[in-house]
């Protein structure tokens, strides 16, 4: 049905890859993931039934030919969806100042901005209510054209989420993080991430 650009990032609830790539599979979409180093210490690139892009196989050979194809630049074009789940704290600085270091933040630096894309972000409490984290998120909806006028990162996000159209993103949730920290941060659930795209696809 769709072309689902599946972005995977450092946080430890990158081992959700797999049940991920299983519910937009499920749903009848062709998935590709494209992942950073950090986040394949928490699944297993070579077991999912996808295809996985590394940073290493951006530019895999020993020189650059004319003829080579630009790897986030094919990727862009091949997506009709791009979905960061899950987004961690580092990534989503990256992508709010535009910041273009790995495969992952090229594509999102180089997407066309009239297609949807995605994010769920998943970081400790602290981190998610970190001032930091509200300007990033208030530079995400910038980057659409919008300005945010209101506070914490749960109203910032709601007005992205109000405001955005190609733009969404699915809160994180409440629970006890693998750090053993209780609180707001955890990845939402696989289903409403999926959900969420699947409203972005039907626009």
């Amino acid at each position: 049905m769709a072309n689902v650009l599946l972005g995977v990032t450092g946080s430890v609830a990158a081992i959700k890859t797999p049940d991920l790539v299983d519910a937009f599979a499920t749903a009848g979409h062709d998935v590709t993931v494209v992942a950073t180093e950090a986040s394949v210490y928490f699944f297993d690139p070579t077991g999912l039934p996808a295809r996985v892009v590394r940073d290493a196989d951006e530019w895999p050979g020993d020189r650059y030919h004319r003829t080579d194809t630009v790897l986030h630049i094919e990727l862009r074009r091949w997506a009709d969806v791009f979905v960061v789940a899950p987004l961690d704290a580092n990534t989503l600085a990256k992508v709010a100042l535009g910041l273009a270091d790995n495969c992952l933040t090229c594509v999102w630096r180089a997407w066309d901005r009239d297609r949807p894309r995605v994010v769920a972000p998943a970081m400790n409490t602290l981190m998610w209510t970190a001032p930091a984290t509200v300007r990033h998120l208030r530079l995400l909806a910038q980057d659409e054209g919008h300005t945010v006028t209101v506070g914490d990162a749960e109203a910032t996000l709601a007005w992205i989420n109000a405001r955005c159209p190609r733009l969404r993103v699915v809160a994180p949730v409440e629970k006890r993080l693998a750090c053993d920290d209780v609180g707001v941060g955890a990845l939402a659930e696989v289903g409403q991430v999926a959900a969420v795209v699947e409203e972005m696809l039907r626009r």
